[in-house]
């Protein structure tokens, strides 16, 4: 039996990995012929630390020297909510944490093929990593955006939020600083795409990168469609991990752990031949505190009322309900 696995993310990653610890071969299709960049807010949870150190990365990441982030600061117009976080978090980009997961699974032996989607007709269980698959919705879309900055660089992920959206600020490798957001098309056409004038208009975000200088492109993704709720399997040997499993609003910073997480179980699941129905009510009772607090903060977004809202909740009470509990991990 080989386990067929469509995408070379996070997610598919974790699914080879933990595929081949079970001494069952795993084959990673990957469409980008080549690693590249992707939107994301590159934040890493502490609690992702404890999956890197079982898929047997964490030497290696620490050795690309990601960045710490110790403390958390939310700014709703001329007001910020700040706190430390219960434990250090870290930063590094996509790209280096993309390319890290996937050399430790072809060092196990995975075959990773590029330039493909499909896995062909071929039989045995398959694993679907390959992002988000949600119809895009009418209306006023949500599109996903993201730079590079250098300069100082800070331990703090900064939230700026504005109605019906928001742009984060989190250190990476090299002191570099990713700035990642998410904001409604019509505000984004208002200013043809042009993400630096529309950065610009957010003026506490303008003065907080008034030290910085963008050294890379402008990367945009979307139209952008959340779950409010985990998809099922399409098949009995199908296992939906990652986004394709359902896609959380990114502001809760936990996309990469709910990545690694679902990723892992699913490359488990499918090497023991465990029912991808049973897989996915896992994954359904893993993610459902995520999933209300992201519903929730969606809302109050669309209602221009989130800043009164997290005015009413604890730091660390608003940080610990978008988390996966750690008894679950």
């Amino acid at each position: 039996m080989e386990i067929n696995i469509l995408g070379g993310g996070p997610a598919g990653s974790a699914a080879a990995i933990a595929a081949l610890t079970a001494a069952v071969p795993a084959r990673i299709f990957e469409r980008s012929s080549r690693r590249r960049h992707k939107v994301c807010g590159e934040f890493i949870t502490p609690e992702a630390c404890g999956v890197l150190q079982e898929l047997g990365v964490w030497d290696e990441f620490l050795h690309l020297r990601p960045a710490r982030i110790r403390r958390c600061n939310l700014h709703f117009g001329g007001t910020t909510k700040t706190w430390e976080l219960p434990e250090c978090g870290f930063g590094l980009s996509r790209y280096e944490l993309d390319g890290l997961l996937l050399r430790r699974a072809e060092a196990l032996g995975a075959t990773v093929v590029r330039g493909e989607s499909t896995h062909g007709s071929g039989a045995g269980p398959l694993i679907v990593a390959s992002g988000r698959n949600a119809p895009a919705p009418r209306g006023n879309r949500l599109f996903g955006f993201k730079s590079h900055f250098a300069g100082p660089a800070d331990e703090n992920v900064e939230l700026f939020f504005f109605r019906g959206g928001y742009i984060g600020l989190s250190a990476v490798e090299n002191g570099i600083t990713n700035v990642c957001g998410l904001a409604p098309e019509g505000d984004l056409r208002a200013c043809g795409f042009r993400l630096d004038e529309f950065v610009a208009r957010l003026k506490p975000l303008a003065e907080r990168l008034r030290p910085l200088a963008r050294i890379m492109e402008w990367l945009t993704v979307g139209p952008l469609v959340f779950s409010d709720r985990i998809d099922g399997p399409v098949t009995p040997d199908t296992y939906p991990a990652g986004d394709a499993l359902g896609f959380i609003d990114p502001f809760t910073g936990s996309g990469i752990l709910n990545a690694l997480l679902t990723g892992r179980l699913a490359g488990s699941a499918a090497a023991r031949r465990i029912p991808s129905h049973d897989y996915v009510e896992r994954c359904r009772g893993l993610l459902e505190r995520p999933y209300w607090a992201s519903t929730l903060m969606r809302a109050a977004l669309k209602l221009d009322c989130v800043g009164r809202l997290a005015a009413l909740i604890p730091g660390q009470w608003l940080f610990r309900l978008t988390r996966i509990g750690p008894t679950a991990i």
